[in-house]
Protein backbone atom coordinates (compact mmCIF):
# COMPACT_ATOMS: atom_id res chain seq x y z
CA UNK A 1 0.00 0.00 0.00
CA UNK A 2 2.74 2.44 0.95
CA UNK A 3 4.61 1.81 -2.30
CA UNK A 4 1.50 2.37 -4.41
CA UNK A 5 0.72 5.65 -2.62
CA UNK A 6 4.21 7.16 -2.53
CA UNK A 7 5.62 6.34 -5.95
CA UNK A 8 3.00 8.19 -8.08
CA UNK A 9 3.26 11.16 -5.72
CA UNK A 10 7.04 11.32 -6.21
CA UNK A 11 6.75 11.02 -9.99
CA UNK A 12 4.16 13.82 -10.23
CA UNK A 13 6.21 16.10 -8.00
CA UNK A 14 9.40 15.45 -9.94
CA UNK A 15 7.77 16.80 -13.12
CA UNK A 16 6.85 20.08 -11.42
CA UNK A 17 9.81 20.87 -9.22
CA UNK A 18 11.86 23.25 -11.39
CA UNK A 19 13.01 26.12 -9.19
CA UNK A 20 11.24 24.75 -6.08
CA UNK A 21 13.92 23.73 -3.59
CA UNK A 22 11.59 22.44 -0.84
CA UNK A 23 9.71 20.31 -3.36
CA UNK A 24 12.95 18.69 -4.50
CA UNK A 25 13.91 17.80 -0.96
CA UNK A 26 10.45 16.27 -0.40
CA UNK A 27 10.88 14.13 -3.52
CA UNK A 28 14.18 12.83 -2.18
CA UNK A 29 12.58 12.04 1.18
CA UNK A 30 9.75 10.12 -0.50
CA UNK A 31 12.17 8.13 -2.62
CA UNK A 32 14.22 7.21 0.43
CA UNK A 33 11.06 6.04 2.17
CA UNK A 34 10.38 3.88 -0.87
CA UNK A 35 13.82 2.30 -0.59
CA UNK A 36 13.35 1.67 3.13
CA UNK A 37 10.06 -0.09 2.43
CA UNK A 38 11.69 -2.21 -0.29
CA UNK A 39 14.48 -3.22 2.09
CA UNK A 40 11.91 -4.24 4.73
CA UNK A 41 10.11 -6.35 2.14
CA UNK A 42 13.40 -7.97 1.23
CA UNK A 43 14.03 -8.96 4.83
CA UNK A 44 10.49 -10.29 5.36
CA UNK A 45 10.26 -12.29 2.15
CA UNK A 46 13.82 -13.58 2.11
CA UNK A 47 16.55 -13.01 -0.45
CA UNK A 48 15.50 -15.81 -2.81
CA UNK A 49 11.94 -14.53 -3.21
CA UNK A 50 13.18 -10.96 -3.56
CA UNK A 51 15.67 -11.90 -6.30
CA UNK A 52 12.86 -13.66 -8.15
CA UNK A 53 10.81 -10.47 -8.00
CA UNK A 54 13.80 -8.46 -9.22
CA UNK A 55 14.23 -10.72 -12.24
CA UNK A 56 10.61 -10.13 -13.13
CA UNK A 57 11.03 -6.36 -13.18
CA UNK A 58 11.05 -4.51 -16.48
CA UNK A 59 14.22 -2.66 -17.49
CA UNK A 60 12.57 0.66 -16.57
CA UNK A 61 11.60 -0.63 -13.13
CA UNK A 62 15.17 -1.78 -12.53
CA UNK A 63 16.45 1.69 -13.41
CA UNK A 64 13.91 3.36 -11.11
CA UNK A 65 14.87 1.08 -8.24
CA UNK A 66 18.58 1.71 -8.84
CA UNK A 67 17.92 5.47 -8.80
CA UNK A 68 16.34 5.21 -5.37
CA UNK A 69 19.17 3.05 -4.07
CA UNK A 70 21.82 5.47 -5.32
CA UNK A 71 20.03 8.44 -3.77
CA UNK A 72 19.75 6.72 -0.41
CA UNK A 73 23.21 5.19 -0.07
CA UNK A 74 25.71 7.22 1.93
CA UNK A 75 28.44 6.87 -0.71
CA UNK A 76 26.31 8.07 -3.64
CA UNK A 77 23.56 10.28 -2.18
CA UNK A 78 25.50 13.43 -3.10
CA UNK A 79 24.43 12.73 -6.71
CA UNK A 80 20.72 12.55 -5.80
CA UNK A 81 19.92 15.95 -7.26
CA UNK A 82 21.70 15.29 -10.56
CA UNK A 83 19.95 11.94 -10.97
CA UNK A 84 16.64 13.81 -10.90
CA UNK A 85 17.66 16.27 -13.63
CA UNK A 86 16.24 15.39 -17.04
CA UNK A 87 14.34 12.32 -18.21
CA UNK A 88 15.36 8.68 -18.44
CA UNK A 89 13.99 6.17 -20.93
CA UNK A 90 14.60 2.64 -22.17
CA UNK A 91 15.41 2.33 -25.87
CA UNK A 92 15.77 -0.99 -27.68
CA UNK A 93 18.02 0.68 -30.28
CA UNK A 94 20.69 1.80 -27.77
CA UNK A 95 23.53 -0.76 -27.41
CA UNK A 96 24.41 0.24 -23.83
CA UNK A 97 23.46 3.77 -22.72
CA UNK A 98 23.51 7.34 -23.98
CA UNK A 99 23.24 10.86 -22.56
CA UNK A 100 23.02 14.31 -24.10
CA UNK A 101 24.04 15.96 -20.83
CA UNK A 102 20.43 16.30 -19.67
CA UNK A 103 18.48 13.13 -20.45
CA UNK A 104 19.61 9.49 -20.26
CA UNK A 105 18.64 6.58 -22.49
CA UNK A 106 19.39 2.97 -21.63
CA UNK A 107 19.53 -0.10 -23.88
CA UNK A 108 16.90 -2.61 -22.83
CA UNK A 109 18.92 -5.71 -23.67
CA UNK A 110 22.04 -4.36 -21.96
CA UNK A 111 20.17 -3.45 -18.76
CA UNK A 112 18.88 -6.99 -18.46
CA UNK A 113 22.41 -8.43 -18.58
CA UNK A 114 23.76 -6.34 -15.69
CA UNK A 115 24.04 -7.20 -12.03
CA UNK A 116 22.47 -4.79 -9.54
CA UNK A 117 25.81 -3.20 -8.69
CA UNK A 118 26.81 -2.89 -12.38
CA UNK A 119 23.47 -1.25 -13.16
CA UNK A 120 24.06 1.27 -10.39
CA UNK A 121 27.54 1.84 -11.84
CA UNK A 122 26.13 2.43 -15.33
CA UNK A 123 23.54 4.91 -14.05
CA UNK A 124 26.16 6.72 -12.00
CA UNK A 125 28.38 6.83 -15.10
CA UNK A 126 25.66 8.62 -17.11
CA UNK A 127 24.94 11.05 -14.31
CA UNK A 128 28.61 11.87 -13.82
CA UNK A 129 28.66 12.96 -17.47
CA UNK A 130 25.79 15.28 -16.54
CA UNK A 131 27.46 16.48 -13.34
CA UNK A 132 30.69 17.34 -15.18
CA UNK A 133 28.70 18.88 -18.06
CA UNK A 134 30.86 17.00 -20.55
CA UNK A 135 28.67 17.45 -23.62
CA UNK A 136 28.61 21.23 -23.13
CA UNK A 137 32.15 22.00 -21.93
CA UNK A 138 34.10 19.65 -24.19
CA UNK A 139 32.23 19.90 -27.47
CA UNK A 140 35.38 21.23 -29.18
CA UNK A 141 37.06 17.89 -28.42
CA UNK A 142 34.23 16.05 -30.14
CA UNK A 143 34.67 18.25 -33.21
CA UNK A 144 38.35 17.28 -33.35
CA UNK A 145 37.89 13.53 -32.78
CA UNK A 146 34.56 12.07 -31.55
CA UNK A 147 35.97 8.69 -30.53
CA UNK A 148 38.86 10.08 -28.49
CA UNK A 149 36.58 12.71 -26.91
CA UNK A 150 34.24 9.95 -25.69
CA UNK A 151 37.16 7.97 -24.33
CA UNK A 152 38.70 10.96 -22.54
CA UNK A 153 35.45 11.80 -20.73
CA UNK A 154 34.93 8.15 -19.74
CA UNK A 155 38.46 7.78 -18.35
CA UNK A 156 37.89 10.76 -16.02
CA UNK A 157 34.60 9.63 -14.47
CA UNK A 158 35.33 5.89 -14.34
CA UNK A 159 38.13 6.49 -11.83
CA UNK A 160 35.55 8.16 -9.59
CA UNK A 161 33.28 5.12 -9.89
CA UNK A 162 36.20 2.82 -9.02
CA UNK A 163 36.83 4.90 -5.89
CA UNK A 164 33.17 4.66 -4.89
CA UNK A 165 33.26 0.91 -5.54
CA UNK A 166 36.15 0.59 -3.07
CA UNK A 167 34.61 2.91 -0.47
CA UNK A 168 31.16 1.26 -0.64
CA UNK A 169 32.32 -2.34 -0.57
CA UNK A 170 31.00 -3.07 -4.06
CA UNK A 171 27.64 -1.31 -3.83
CA UNK A 172 28.53 0.36 -7.13
CA UNK A 173 30.67 -1.45 -9.68
CA UNK A 174 31.80 -0.47 -13.15
CA UNK A 175 30.68 -2.84 -15.92
CA UNK A 176 33.75 -4.81 -16.99
CA UNK A 177 34.11 -3.16 -20.42
CA UNK A 178 34.53 0.32 -18.89
CA UNK A 179 37.73 2.29 -19.59
CA UNK A 180 40.06 2.59 -16.58
CA UNK A 181 43.66 3.84 -16.47
CA UNK A 182 45.26 5.08 -13.26
CA UNK A 183 47.73 7.32 -15.07
CA UNK A 184 44.85 9.69 -15.88
CA UNK A 185 44.00 10.27 -12.21
CA UNK A 186 43.70 13.95 -11.39
CA UNK A 187 43.42 14.99 -15.05
CA UNK A 188 40.51 16.67 -16.78
CA UNK A 189 39.05 15.50 -20.08
CA UNK A 190 41.17 17.91 -22.13
CA UNK A 191 44.40 16.66 -20.59
CA UNK A 192 43.42 13.01 -21.16
CA UNK A 193 42.37 13.86 -24.73
CA UNK A 194 45.74 15.48 -25.45
CA UNK A 195 47.63 12.43 -24.21
CA UNK A 196 45.48 10.02 -26.19
CA UNK A 197 45.93 12.09 -29.35
CA UNK A 198 49.70 12.20 -28.80
CA UNK A 199 49.60 8.39 -28.65
CA UNK A 200 47.78 8.12 -31.94
CA UNK A 201 44.19 8.31 -30.74
CA UNK A 202 44.11 4.81 -29.27
CA UNK A 203 43.15 3.64 -25.80
CA UNK A 204 45.12 4.02 -22.61
CA UNK A 205 47.02 1.28 -20.85
CA UNK A 206 44.12 -0.08 -18.83
CA UNK A 207 42.11 -1.73 -21.60
CA UNK A 208 38.35 -1.54 -22.07
CA UNK A 209 36.16 0.50 -24.36
CA UNK A 210 33.70 3.42 -24.07
CA UNK A 211 30.82 2.33 -21.87
CA UNK A 212 28.20 4.50 -23.55
CA UNK A 213 27.41 6.94 -26.34
CA UNK A 214 27.55 10.70 -25.94
CA UNK A 215 24.94 12.67 -27.84
CA UNK A 216 27.03 15.76 -28.62
CA UNK A 217 24.77 16.82 -31.51
CA UNK A 218 21.84 17.71 -29.23
CA UNK A 219 23.83 20.63 -27.85
CA UNK A 220 23.78 22.29 -31.27
CA UNK A 221 20.00 22.59 -31.04
CA UNK A 222 20.16 24.62 -27.81
CA UNK A 223 20.63 28.36 -27.69
CA UNK A 224 23.35 29.88 -25.52
CA UNK A 225 20.69 30.92 -22.99
CA UNK A 226 19.24 27.37 -22.88
CA UNK A 227 22.68 25.87 -22.29
CA UNK A 228 23.33 28.35 -19.48
CA UNK A 229 19.97 27.45 -17.91
CA UNK A 230 20.75 23.73 -18.03
CA UNK A 231 24.18 24.27 -16.51
CA UNK A 232 22.65 26.33 -13.70
CA UNK A 233 20.07 23.62 -13.03
CA UNK A 234 22.80 20.98 -12.82
CA UNK A 235 24.83 23.22 -10.51
CA UNK A 236 21.81 23.66 -8.22
CA UNK A 237 21.17 19.91 -8.27
CA UNK A 238 24.77 19.22 -7.24
CA UNK A 239 24.47 21.66 -4.35
CA UNK A 240 21.25 20.01 -3.18
CA UNK A 241 22.94 16.63 -3.27
CA UNK A 242 25.82 17.99 -1.21
CA UNK A 243 23.35 19.41 1.31
CA UNK A 244 21.59 16.05 1.54
CA UNK A 245 24.88 14.18 2.01
CA UNK A 246 25.94 16.67 4.67
CA UNK A 247 22.73 16.24 6.65
CA UNK A 248 22.65 12.45 6.32
CA UNK A 249 26.35 11.86 6.99
CA UNK A 250 26.98 10.81 3.39
CA UNK A 251 30.19 10.85 1.38
CA UNK A 252 31.29 14.15 -0.15
CA UNK A 253 33.91 13.72 -2.85
CA UNK A 254 36.73 16.13 -3.63
CA UNK A 255 35.88 16.09 -7.35
CA UNK A 256 32.31 17.19 -6.73
CA UNK A 257 33.47 19.86 -4.31
CA UNK A 258 35.72 21.29 -7.02
CA UNK A 259 32.77 21.43 -9.42
CA UNK A 260 30.88 23.57 -6.94
CA UNK A 261 33.62 26.13 -6.35
CA UNK A 262 32.39 29.59 -7.37
CA UNK A 263 33.34 30.25 -10.99
CA UNK A 264 33.61 33.46 -12.97
CA UNK A 265 33.21 33.29 -16.74
CA UNK A 266 36.53 33.94 -18.47
CA UNK A 267 34.71 36.31 -20.84
CA UNK A 268 33.71 38.50 -17.88
CA UNK A 269 37.25 38.48 -16.50
CA UNK A 270 38.67 39.46 -19.89
CA UNK A 271 36.07 42.20 -20.29
CA UNK A 272 36.82 43.60 -16.83
CA UNK A 273 40.55 43.53 -17.48
CA UNK A 274 40.37 45.43 -20.77
CA UNK A 275 37.73 47.83 -19.49
CA UNK A 276 39.99 48.79 -16.57
CA UNK A 277 42.38 50.44 -19.03
CA UNK A 278 39.70 52.51 -20.76
CA UNK A 279 40.01 56.25 -20.25
CA UNK A 280 37.35 58.91 -20.23
CA UNK A 281 33.71 59.05 -19.25
CA UNK A 282 31.54 55.98 -19.74
CA UNK A 283 28.35 56.45 -21.73
CA UNK A 284 25.29 54.16 -21.43
CA UNK A 285 23.71 52.80 -24.59
CA UNK A 286 20.64 50.66 -25.22
CA UNK A 287 21.97 49.65 -28.65
CA UNK A 288 23.87 46.83 -26.94
CA UNK A 289 22.16 44.93 -24.11
CA UNK A 290 24.28 44.29 -21.01
CA UNK A 291 24.66 40.47 -21.05
CA UNK A 292 25.49 40.23 -17.38
CA UNK A 293 21.91 41.07 -16.43
CA UNK A 294 20.24 38.69 -18.90
CA UNK A 295 20.63 35.74 -16.52
CA UNK A 296 18.39 37.68 -14.09
CA UNK A 297 15.80 38.34 -16.83
CA UNK A 298 16.67 42.04 -16.76
CA UNK A 299 17.50 44.20 -19.77
CA UNK A 300 20.06 46.88 -18.93
CA UNK A 301 22.17 49.15 -21.15
CA UNK A 302 25.86 48.56 -21.80
CA UNK A 303 28.48 51.24 -21.27
CA UNK A 304 30.85 52.51 -23.96
CA UNK A 305 34.09 54.16 -22.96
CA UNK A 306 35.03 57.35 -24.77
CA UNK A 307 38.54 56.12 -25.58
CA UNK A 308 41.23 53.52 -24.95
CA UNK A 309 44.82 53.39 -26.09
CA UNK A 310 46.62 50.71 -28.04
CA UNK A 311 46.50 47.05 -26.97
CA UNK A 312 48.55 44.01 -28.00
CA UNK A 313 47.10 40.51 -28.34
CA UNK A 314 49.72 37.76 -28.56
CA UNK A 315 48.58 34.33 -29.78
CA UNK A 316 50.66 31.21 -29.14
CA UNK A 317 50.76 29.21 -32.40
CA UNK A 318 52.94 26.37 -31.14
CA UNK A 319 50.19 23.88 -32.00
CA UNK A 320 48.12 23.43 -28.83
CA UNK A 321 45.45 26.03 -29.64
CA UNK A 322 43.10 25.04 -32.43
CA UNK A 323 41.16 27.15 -34.87
CA UNK A 324 37.91 26.87 -32.91
CA UNK A 325 39.46 28.15 -29.69
CA UNK A 326 41.20 30.97 -31.54
CA UNK A 327 38.03 32.07 -33.34
CA UNK A 328 36.01 32.00 -30.10
CA UNK A 329 38.65 34.02 -28.29
CA UNK A 330 39.08 36.62 -31.04
CA UNK A 331 35.30 36.93 -31.41
CA UNK A 332 35.06 37.74 -27.71
CA UNK A 333 37.91 40.25 -28.00
CA UNK A 334 36.16 41.92 -30.94
CA UNK A 335 32.90 42.12 -29.00
CA UNK A 336 34.65 43.65 -25.99
CA UNK A 337 36.51 46.12 -28.18
CA UNK A 338 33.22 47.39 -29.57
CA UNK A 339 32.65 48.70 -26.04
CA UNK A 340 36.11 49.76 -24.89
CA UNK A 341 37.09 51.04 -28.36
CA UNK A 342 40.90 50.78 -28.37
CA UNK A 343 42.79 53.05 -30.71
CA UNK A 344 44.67 50.11 -32.29
CA UNK A 345 44.96 46.35 -31.84
CA UNK A 346 48.34 44.78 -32.58
CA UNK A 347 47.71 41.08 -33.18
CA UNK A 348 50.94 39.07 -32.84
CA UNK A 349 51.28 35.38 -33.67
CA UNK A 350 54.27 33.81 -31.93
CA UNK A 351 56.06 30.54 -31.13
CA UNK A 352 59.83 30.97 -30.57
CA UNK A 353 59.59 34.34 -32.31
CA UNK A 354 56.88 36.65 -33.56
CA UNK A 355 55.84 35.04 -36.84
CA UNK A 356 53.20 37.59 -37.92
CA UNK A 357 52.08 41.08 -36.91
CA UNK A 358 48.65 42.43 -37.90
CA UNK A 359 47.35 45.89 -37.01
CA UNK A 360 43.65 46.79 -36.78
CA UNK A 361 42.27 50.28 -36.35
CA UNK A 362 38.90 51.04 -34.77
CA UNK A 363 37.32 51.05 -38.20
CA UNK A 364 38.76 47.60 -39.05
CA UNK A 365 37.99 45.72 -35.84
CA UNK A 366 34.78 44.21 -37.13
CA UNK A 367 36.90 42.42 -39.79
CA UNK A 368 39.45 41.04 -37.32
CA UNK A 369 38.13 37.49 -37.06
CA UNK A 370 37.51 37.12 -40.79
CA UNK A 371 40.77 38.67 -42.03
CA UNK A 372 43.36 37.32 -39.59
CA UNK A 373 45.90 34.78 -40.85
CA UNK A 374 47.63 32.80 -38.07
CA UNK A 375 51.29 32.01 -38.63
CA UNK A 376 53.96 30.01 -36.83
CA UNK A 377 53.93 26.55 -35.29
CA UNK A 378 57.28 25.91 -33.65
CA UNK A 379 58.26 25.90 -29.98
CA UNK A 380 56.97 28.12 -27.15
CA UNK A 381 59.06 31.06 -25.93
CA UNK A 382 56.80 33.84 -24.69
CA UNK A 383 59.79 36.11 -24.04
CA UNK A 384 59.90 36.89 -27.77
CA UNK A 385 56.76 39.03 -27.45
CA UNK A 386 57.96 41.68 -24.93
CA UNK A 387 61.26 41.78 -26.80
CA UNK A 388 59.44 42.39 -30.09
CA UNK A 389 57.27 45.10 -28.52
CA UNK A 390 60.33 46.87 -27.18
CA UNK A 391 62.31 46.63 -30.43
CA UNK A 392 59.40 47.99 -32.50
CA UNK A 393 58.68 50.83 -30.08
CA UNK A 394 55.06 49.69 -29.54
CA UNK A 395 53.54 51.33 -26.47
CA UNK A 396 50.36 49.45 -25.55
CA UNK A 397 48.01 50.11 -22.65
CA UNK A 398 48.11 46.38 -21.93
CA UNK A 399 48.94 43.01 -23.44
CA UNK A 400 46.71 39.92 -23.62
CA UNK A 401 48.50 36.60 -24.25
CA UNK A 402 46.58 33.52 -25.46
CA UNK A 403 48.52 30.31 -24.77
CA UNK A 404 48.33 26.76 -23.39
CA UNK A 405 50.58 27.83 -20.50
CA UNK A 406 53.36 25.31 -21.16
CA UNK A 407 56.10 27.93 -21.37
CA UNK A 408 59.75 27.82 -20.42
CA UNK A 409 60.59 31.54 -20.58
CA UNK A 410 57.70 33.85 -19.70
CA UNK A 411 59.73 36.97 -20.44
CA UNK A 412 60.27 40.33 -18.73
CA UNK A 413 57.40 42.72 -19.18
CA UNK A 414 57.22 46.49 -19.01
CA UNK A 415 53.46 46.50 -19.68
CA UNK A 416 50.51 45.01 -17.76
CA UNK A 417 49.94 41.51 -19.14
CA UNK A 418 46.99 39.10 -18.88
CA UNK A 419 47.59 35.42 -19.65
CA UNK A 420 44.58 33.56 -21.07
CA UNK A 421 45.45 29.88 -20.71
CA UNK A 422 43.47 27.59 -23.02
CA UNK A 423 43.16 23.80 -22.58
CA UNK A 424 46.50 23.46 -20.87
CA UNK A 425 48.29 24.06 -17.58
CA UNK A 426 46.06 24.82 -14.59
CA UNK A 427 48.81 26.86 -12.96
CA UNK A 428 49.20 30.64 -13.05
CA UNK A 429 51.81 32.66 -14.90
CA UNK A 430 54.72 33.97 -12.77
CA UNK A 431 54.15 37.49 -14.10
CA UNK A 432 50.96 39.47 -14.65
CA UNK A 433 47.43 38.09 -14.19
CA UNK A 434 46.03 34.72 -15.32
CA UNK A 435 42.60 33.46 -16.39
CA UNK A 436 41.76 29.95 -17.57
CA UNK A 437 39.69 29.70 -20.74
CA UNK A 438 37.59 26.48 -20.56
Amino acid sequence: MLLSRLKPRAQIMQKNWRGNESLKMEVMAILMTLLGTQNQLKKRKGNEMFITQLNQMTALQKIERAHVELMAHKDTMEYAGVIMVGKYTVDENIPTACTNGIDCRYGKAFINTLSESDLRGLILHENLHKAFQHTFLWRHLYEQNPKVANMACDYVINLIIKDIDKASGGFVTLPKQGLVDERFRGMNSQEVFNLLMDEGGGGGGGGGQPLDEHDWESGEQLTEQEVEQVMKEIDQALRQGQMLAGKMGGRQTRELGELLEPKVRWQDKLRDYLSSFAEGKDVSTWQRVNRRWLQHDMYMPSTISESMGRIVIGVDTSGSIGGQELNAFLSEVKSICENVRPELIDLLYWDTEVAAHEVYSREDMDKLVAKTKPAGGGGTIAACVPQYIKERGIKPECVVMLTDGYIGDWGKWEQPVLWCIVNGSRGNAPVGQTIHVD
